[in-house]
């Protein structure tokens, strides 16, 4: 089964130029540094021990922050490199400020490619997260003996289907892990039965993330907010917008200041949202454009990465995108440090536990139409935040998942130090 996965990558890799043509022109690739997807590196190597962390995308870095801000002040590592596969995770990554970190794109899953790659980075403990498995990288890591771990795994029933498949093929992928930290109970069952031999429940590694709260708003937009009753839609997806753009009108005729919110899951699409939502007769504010914000702007739409905790802290109610179609949901988390109310459609299976804990205490509710929606805006919108006990409700769990995630996967990295 290996044989074919690689002759498919093989195909991937020859057709790859015409794909990257189209995604520069689609601006989802960094013009300068897409090649480092073919292990042309644009960062260097320090002498010292280097560990590695991979993430896709925004989601999955953010979630090891905590770790990463722990590693840095460890003396025995010397570099830390974070690698994703998204222009939006690069960006993120760039803001942070680290000292240690250097960020470079995964290369593609090439023999030859993954190879060059851990040649030139010399990683001394590998770190994947979430559900990130590539077959190629993962065999060439343990030929070269490096410690493997998975962080914050999550696999779920739809994945758990595919590769039981080809079972054998599977497991002899998954028991090449060292360690594995499910992220659910689910998870860990799954990683069970893919062949992982050593795997732990901690609880979901995006519970920690109570920090690096930095706030990005201008004095005339702070100005403006503070006239309004703010609501938010974020990490919204196709259609989703649009329904939030249907409550706002509704909503209006009672709360005659209000202000929608709308942070995209993908920022290229923002025209397309725009036109959508002025077809509905709705007043459109673009962030960081020349256009004027005035008082009667209905809806302000994000047209930018990294700020979505500053409008959270902002917003009284928060909506969940990806969960009124069949995407499987976004990571709640952050709206509810910020002491925000959560709504989310019924499509959340990428983050079930993480939806249970918070309706168990309160915190978030289940939609499923347009009208639920406005009708539990209309109930909570005049409440105010109850900002100081989410976060101590939060915090708890958070730092206990932590401090066992940190205790446990410290073994790999300074056993092999």
């Amino acid at each position: 089964m290996l044989f074919f996965y690689r002759l498919l990558i093989n195909i991937v890799l020859i057709l790859s130029p015409i794909i990257f043509i189209f995604r520069l022109c689609k601006k989802k690739e960094d013009f300068y540094r897409f090649k480092e997807k073919y292990c042309f590196f644009s960062e260097k190597r320090k002498n010292g021990n280097l560990i590695w962390f991979h993430g896709a995308s925004v989601g999955e870095i953010q979630s090891i922050i905590p770790l990463i801000e722990k590693f840095e002040l460890d003396n025995k590592i010397h570099q830390i490199l974070l690698t994703s596969n998204t222009l939006s995770s690069s960006k993120i990554i760039n803001k942070l400020g680290f000292e240690k970190v250097i960020h470079q794109f995964f290369p593609i899953d090439n023999n030859i490619l993954t190879k060059k790659f851990l040649n030139y980075w010399n990683p001394k403990t590998v770190f994947f997260i979430d559900s990130e498995i590539w077959p190629n990288m993962i065999n060439n890591i343990k030929l070269k003996k490096i410690p493997l771990c998975l962080i914050n795994g999550r696999i779920t029933k739809k994945t758990f289907n595919r590769w039981i498949m080809f079972e054998n093929f599977s497991k002899e992928i998954f028991k090449k892990f060292d360690l594995c930290l499910a992220s659910s109970n689910n998870s860990k069952n799954f990683l069970k039965k893919l062949g992982v031999r050593n795997v732990k429940f901690f609880g979901n590694l995006k519970f920690s993330q109570v920090k690096n709260e930095k706030i990005h708003l201008n004095s005339d937009i702070r100005k403006f907010f503070s006239k309004k009753i703010i609501w938010c839609a974020s990490s919204t997806h196709e259609t989703e917008e649009k329904i939030c753009g249907m409550v706002h009108k509704i909503l209006k005729k009672k709360i005659k200041n209000l202000l929608t919110i709308i942070i995209p899951r993908h920022i290229n699409r923002i025209n397309s949202i725009k036109e959508d939502l002025e077809n509905l007769k709705l007043q459109v504010y673009v962030d960081k454009r020349n256009n004027k914000l005035n008082d009667n702007t209905d809806i302000f739409l994000v047209n930018s990465y990294g700020k979505t905790k500053s409008f959270y802290s902002i917003s009284n109610s928060v909506f969940l995108g990806g969960s009124l179609i069949k995407h499987g949901g976004q990571n709640p988390l952050e709206a509810a440090k910020f002491g925000c109310n959560i709504f989310y459609g019924p499509y959340v299976h990428n983050f079930q536990d993480v939806y249970k804990y918070l309706d168990n205490a309160k915190i978030s509710k289940k939609i499923k139409n347009l009208n639920q929606l406005k009708n539990l805006l209309n109930e909570k919108l005049l409440i105010k935040k109850n900002t100081l006990n989410n976060q101590k409700k939060l915090e708890k769990i958070g730092n206990k998942i932590l401090f066992l995630t940190k205790k446990n996967i410290n073994y790999l990295i300074h056993n092999d130090l």
